[in-house]
């Protein structure tokens, strides 16, 4: 396993780390399947586990706890995310920081997620939602300070809306985010215009989220997928997001190299930016452990394909169904 820099923490994370949303949850979670597949991941190397409170309302934090416990003779970098105190994801440019952030709702739900992590400090608190119009509101700045002075945080973050890259340039400049999560794939370009320039000129960490963009970059998204009641997806993947995802996958069908699959195509993308620190696939079944940590073997795309893949950038505006 390859190790990254994170930002100005200077922590050394794996490349590959572990995006927990779909062990809690997900329509066919179930917890003694991911333990399995968490307990691979860190032989595998894997250092670096993404939570949430909302993911379950702490149940996926209480099993993140229960690994760090069942390997406390190395370091796994716990991140975790407060929930906006109005439930909604993602937030709207109308919701205010007291709305979604006022300061007792910061303490509070920091010090749920300490308890169902049952750890004395987390290593990075992150904002699931954001709004940069929140930038200055000294409120927030103070909680965080609060917190780290405790010793319950190490680092906070943001964790950017869906689509909505730029919408946390001015909260980064506050100097009081030290990393920031946000949609990256080979669709999802955008990016790289503005954001990661100014994580490398601030020393602010990258966690690219959603690798493969729901699934439609594992191949396995076609005009015909349908999900099971209760499943997520059949939320997002409405007729009109289906459709065109199906389209933009058979589109990289022809391009993917033989003896490597889209999937492995798709992280193999995301690791040629060295912006990025770690990117955070969801890892349920451990052949799928398998095959993300495998790809952090420090081959790189081939120049040829990195630049026909950078075609196929797909610009989308945030709608009612892209939560």
């Amino acid at each position: 396993m390859q190790l990254r820099r994170f930002g100005r923490t200077d922590w050394k994370v794996s490349e590959i780390g572990y995006g927990m949303w779909g062990a809690s949850g997900w329509k066919g979670s179930e917890d003694t399947q991911s333990e399995k597949s968490l307990d691979l991941a860190v032989s595998q190397g894997v250092n670096f586990f993404d939570t949430a409170w909302g993911y379950g309302e702490g149940h996926s934090e209480r099993l993140l706890g229960k690994l760090v416990k069942r390997h406390q003779q190395q370091k796994l970098y716990v991140a975790t995310k407060i929930p906006p105190m109005n439930f909604k994801w993602p937030s709207k440019k109308s919701y205010t920081l007291d709305d979604c952030f006022p300061v007792s709702h910061i303490k509070e739900f920091t010090e749920k997620s300490l308890t169902n992590l049952g750890l004395e400090k987390i290593d990075l608190m992150q904002f699931h939602v954001w709004e940069d119009a929140w930038a200055n509101d000294e409120r927030w700045q103070r909680a965080v300070e609060d917190l780290q002075k405790e010793g319950k945080v190490d680092a906070f973050g943001i964790s950017v809306n869906r689509w909505e890259p730029e919408n946390c340039l001015e909260t980064l400049k506050t100097g009081k985010i030290d990393s920031v999560q946000v949609i990256y794939n080979i669709f999802d370009q955008a990016p790289e215009d503005v954001l990661f320039p100014l994580c490398k000129k601030l020393d602010i960490a990258v966690i690219a989220r959603v690798p493969f963009d729901e699934g439609t970059l594992t191949g396995s998204i076609t005009k015909d997928t349908t999900f099971e009641p209760g499943d997520w997806r059949a939320s997002y993947f409405v007729p009109e997001n289906l459709i065109s995802s199906a389209e933009h996958a058979d589109r990289l069908r022809p391009v993917v190299p033989a003896g490597m699959s889209m999937a492995e195509m798709a992280l193999r993308f995301i690791l040629m930016n060295g912006e990025v620190s770690t990117t955070i696939p969801g890892m349920r079944k451990e052949r799928n452990v398998l095959a993300n940590t495998g790809v952090s073997d420090g081959t790189k795309l081939s120049q040829e394909l990195f630049n026909e893949l950078r075609k196929h950038r797909w610009d989308r505006e945030p709608t009612s169904w892209s939560q």
